[in-house]
């Protein structure tokens, strides 16, 4: 079995965690947008200026995307991490834009044994991107599987 760094009982409920940052690029917001969600305001720079929000703007899927990859590269990867049964909330709160710089956290709320499988547990937590204004811009809550600590 391979040793983690982080296991189920590291993830203490209440505990926030900064993971990461990420520097939002418009290029790859007009790319992301381009193959997965084609609106205006997300593809179309003459568009985007017309529409309410002034200006190119991420879509709330590439928010959630870089929120991922700050979540991978900041503890998942060296995790005992199982995946996940999914995400019961995801909220877009403001728009993001190129130059704006996401830094991600994660909050524990609840850790649960499995009762049925003693060697994992499920991790509820809540995720939040705030950019360098220190606004709140996205959020999602879900929950992920673990393994326990090897005796």
């Amino acid at each position: 079995m391979t040793a983690h760094r982080f296991y189920f009982e590291d993830f203490l409920v209440g505990r926030t965690v900064e993971v990461g940052q990420v520097t939002v690029d418009e290029a790859e917001i007009i790319e992301f947008a381009t193959r997965f969600d084609p609106q205006p305001f997300h593809i179309d720079p003459v568009a985007a200026e017309k529409s309410m929000f002034g200006g190119i703007i991420a879509s709330g899927w590439h928010t959630c995307s870089m929120m991922m990859r700050a979540m991978v590269d900041g503890y998942l990867a060296d995790s005992a991490s199982l995946g996940s049964p999914g995400v019961d909330e995801v909220r877009w709160l403001k728009p993001v834009r190129g130059g704006d710089v996401l830094t991600i956290s994660s909050t524990v709320l609840e850790s649960v044994p499995s009762t049925s499988r003693p060697d994992r547990g499920v991790i509820f937590t809540s995720w939040e991107a705030r950019n360098q204004n220190d606004e709140l811009v996205a959020t999602i809550k879900g929950r992920g599987m673990f393994l326990r600590r090897p005796a």
